[in-house]
């Protein structure tokens, strides 16, 4: 950035996990010198008292949905001769879609900037007390779509889980898929009546794991609720107790192999109950 404003190009901003506090001194300074503010509205949520405030920290900004980011050729028009800021939630490039915009603005001649924010994911596993080495691939829980589930999601934490591996557990923020509509965040009692779903039906596909031994209801597992928000919430249990929690709006779950003992700790002073 110069005195004058932004750079041409495109600049991916990161917000933080919802709470605009949480924006860094650079991430202001480059969405507010753009000529131009999108929010990137799919992959994640911003709070909406947030977006109110959003507009009084950087000025003046659209809402950007999927149609418009995976086939961006009007974006990249628009920031080949303009500064363009394409604001998201959390930190820019958690998102494989995002880093698709790398490669469009390359193709297109399209100066590429990226500011970092915090990211809700990192903020999870830090505050569950759990040891962030001891996790593995996390895994997304999609609506069911139709008649159809999928599986794999919960076969990932298995294979995870089967090497003494943590899974961190995103919730589907979009129930059709398409990514045109404001997101609907999953409950945490769809998500864990989705896996059990899934465990019943890779029981009965002769998939062998620790669901056809014991039910996943009585599972381990930590809940945590609108992360970097004043509404922040940490819970453990089991995933049946999990279930019933209300309020929140949005949720990531963390389902722990076997735990340390100092990991142990950590999981009992989170119950509610204890």
């Amino acid at each position: 950035m110069t005195d004058e404003g932004a750079s041409v190009g495109l600049w991916l901003v990161g917000l933080g996990p919802g709470d605009l506090g949480l924006m860094t001194r650079e991430a202001v300074e480059a969405a507010r010198s753009c000529d131009k503010r999108y929010l990137e509205g799919y992959t994640a949520v911003l709070p909406a008292d947030q977006e109110d405030v959003l507009e009084e920290i950087v000025g003046p900004w659209e809402r950007l949905m999927r149609p418009s980011i995976e086939t961006p050729a009007e974006l990249m028009e628009e920031a080949l001769v303009s500064s363009v800021a394409l604001m998201v939630v959390g930190d820019p490039l958690q998102a494989t879609t995002h880093v698709d915009l790398e490669a469009w603005c390359s193709e297109s001649g399209v100066g590429f900037n990226v500011v970092p924010g915090l990211s809700a994911t990192s903020l999870a596993v830090s505050l569950s007390g759990l040891q962030s080495y001891k996790f593995g691939r996390q895994v997304t829980i999609p609506y069911k779509y139709g008649e159809y589930l999928a599986t794999s999601p919960l076969e990932m934490v298995e294979a995870n889980y089967s090497r003494g591996l943590h899974t961190l557990v995103l919730l589907d923020l979009d129930p059709t898929g398409m990514g045109v509509d404001k997101p609907t965040p999953m409950k945490p009692s769809e998500a864990i009546s989705l896996i059990v779903s899934m465990a019943e039906k890779c029981v009965e596909g002769g998939f062998s794991g620790r669901f056809s031994e014991t039910s996943v209801m009585e599972w381990d597992g930590f809940l945590l609720s609108d992360i970097g928000t004043d509404s922040q919430r940490v819970l453990s249990g089991s995933l049946g107790e999990l279930s019933s929690v209300e309020g929140g709006l949005v949720h990531t779950l963390i389902i722990p192999a076997e735990m340390g003992e100092n990991e142990r700790d950590a999981y009992e002073r989170r119950r509610p109950h204890r």
